[in-house]
């Protein structure tokens, strides 16, 4: 996985060091990550257009804010995920898929944190 420290590395490992929080998005295929303090970032679509990304591109990554406590995932399934159309085999797909590409970029980021879904981002997975 290739990960993008923003505004650079020195910055980003502050953060690790000082427990700030951080904001991530990674890519579903799991080959790119661009991380960032949340001071830094503000949002996720803001990450994305500071590094030099389109705003729109939001939906092609998995999105995270971490410090060394944990990892908060906001869970937001996009409703064409892997061109799945049933809705409940889709979301089950992205959870399986998002763990797996989360916890490989936690292990990489030498970060190895619980990956917690907010409850406010759960109400996909009671359905």
């Amino acid at each position: 996985m290739q990960i993008q420290k923003f505004p650079d590395a020195e910055s980003v490992d502050r953060a690790i060091c000082d427990n700030e929080p951080l904001l991530a998005v990674i890519s579903f295929d799991g080959k790119e990550a661009i991380v960032s303090p949340a001071d830094e970032a503000v949002e996720h679509h803001i990450l994305l257009t500071k590094v030099g990304r389109s705003d729109r591109e939001i939906d092609r990554f998995f999105r995270i804010v971490l410090d060394g406590d944990g990892a908060d995932w906001t869970f937001i399934c996009p409703t064409d995920y892997k061109n799945i159309s049933d809705r409940q085999r889709r979301i089950a797909m992205f959870y399986k898929d998002g763990f797996s590409v989360i916890t490989d970029f936690l292990t990489e980021m030498d970060m190895p944190a619980e990956i917690d879904i907010p409850r406010r981002y759960r109400r996909h997975l009671s359905e």
